[in-house]
């Protein structure tokens, strides 16, 4: 064999040689990231969270129907870009204004109530946990006479960090059939 035969034969094999090398080391990187990816624990929240979130929820509850926004406030984490679809009906509101003013309106307008949480259900995932319940209450809202307020409620919370923020609300009063026929005066406004 030729000289220029030898020489182009030896580094075609030292090409495939490290080719193979290059594989197996691709091959490698790939079983470690599939069993570190695998085997690592989920993020998810736990039931322990789920629990502590709910116990949470009911305790900001029976503050605010108590009319003790300023212990409400100071409980409550909501998020930035968080949505409240009231009981009350009209458009979701976004944000919330915590204004001393604006606590103190909430104060006198939710007075001497009580909350108990009845769990429906839950979801967990890595960053979010979302909460159906209903809201068993009673109080004096908005200048009426202490009643019944039962509310249907879902409620989803965001991880941001470690912490867990409330970024959507909504309630309803529907805990009771209503049959259809004022279902739909409701849809239609009246």
């Amino acid at each position: 064999m030729c000289i220029c035969c030898s020489a182009t034969r030896s580094v075609a094999a030292k090409r495939l040689r490290t080719r193979k090398k290059a594989s197996r080391c691709i091959l490698f990187a790939a079983v470690i990231l599939e069993l570190f990816l695998f085997t690592q624990p989920s993020m998810a929240a736990s039931p322990d969270t789920v629990a502590t979130l709910i116990k949470r929820t009911e305790e900001q509850a029976r503050a605010f129907n108590s009319g003790d926004m300023t212990r409400w406030h100071g409980m409550i984490l909501l998020s930035g870009d968080f949505t409240l679809m009231q009981p009350f009906g009209g458009a979701a509101s976004h944000g919330f204004d915590g204004s001393p003013e604006h606590i103190a309106r909430l104060s006198r307008l939710f007075r001497n109530g009580d909350a108990k949480l009845e769990d429906v259900t839950s979801y967990a995932s890595d960053d979010l946990i979302v909460l159906a319940f209903i809201e068993r209450q009673n109080g004096e809202v908005h200048g009426l006479p202490d009643q019944d307020w039962s509310l249907r409620v879902t409620q989803v919370y965001r991880r941001q960090g470690s912490q867990w923020q409330l970024v959507h609300r909504h309630a309803d009063p529907l805990v009771r059939p209503i049959g259809l026929d004022k279902a739909a005066a409701l849809a239609r406004g009246e």
